[in-house]
Parts: C-alpha cells; structure tokens; sequence
C-alpha cells in the first residue's frame, strides 16, 4: 500500500497535500483498493463555494459499492479535477497523481493539526 510520506490523512481515507494556503485532496491508495474500479464520480461543491471541515465533498461509486469524499480542512474550493467526470478510473491507478480531485484554499490552518501522518494513518487501516 502507498502512502506517501509528505501527505496527511483522515481517518475516513482521504489525503492532503498542503502547498502553502492551498490543500490538494483525494482519496488513498487504500480506499479506491476497498472501492475496486472507480466508474462514476460527482461533486456536490462547486467552485467558489466555502465548505467546513468533513463537509461531503463527493460521491464515487465502483462496481462495488458508492462512497463519499469528506473535506480534512474548512475553506473554498477553489478547483475540481476535470479528469474524473470522463474518467474517474484515474484515481485506482494514480491516486496521488492524477487522481486528485479538489483543490481548497485553507481558511483554518490550526485544523491541520488532527490530521494523521503516514505511520498513523497505515496503523488506523492495519486494526
């Protein structure tokens, strides 16, 4: 499983990459594994839109089963991958690549903090 090192993770598989005020999100490697082939994702935000932390973001369904994409962080989406509404596959094979799917302009910094590091996040999925 991958699960790289500069990312923080929730507890409900999603991932961050901080970049100054802006966060990139999606879902790990371990979560579109659980899912199994990605065949459909929608958003429920637009950009623009300011959201709260574990705000439901996203609905992705596989051909096993449908899930949603919490925000790990308040603020405003301030980009959404284009790539998944024709190709939501992209996240089984590059999840942390081209598989991202929002991007948000962190108004809360101080709610990085609860968010897990690598080691945490593979022992929460390992009990």
């Amino acid at each position: 499983m991958n699960t790289p090192k500069e990312l923080k993770y929730t507890e409900s598989d999603e991932w961050i990459l901080v970049e100054g005020e802006v966060a990139t999100v999606g879902l790990t490697d371990f979560a579109q594994d659980q899912l199994s082939d990605l065949v459909y994702f929608e958003a429920l935000v637009e950009v623009g839109e300011t959201i709260e932390h574990e705000a439901n973001l996203a609905t992705v369904e596989s051909v096993k089963s449908t899930g949603d994409v919490l925000s790990p962080i308040s603020g405003e989406i301030i980009e959404i991958n284009p790539a998944l509404d024709d190709e939501p596959d992209v996240v089984n094979t590059d999840p942390y690549g081209e598989g991202w799917m929002f991007k948000i302009k962190i108004a809360n910094p101080e709610e990085l903090t609860d968010l897990l590091n690598d080691t945490e996040y593979i022992d929460q999925i390992e009990e």
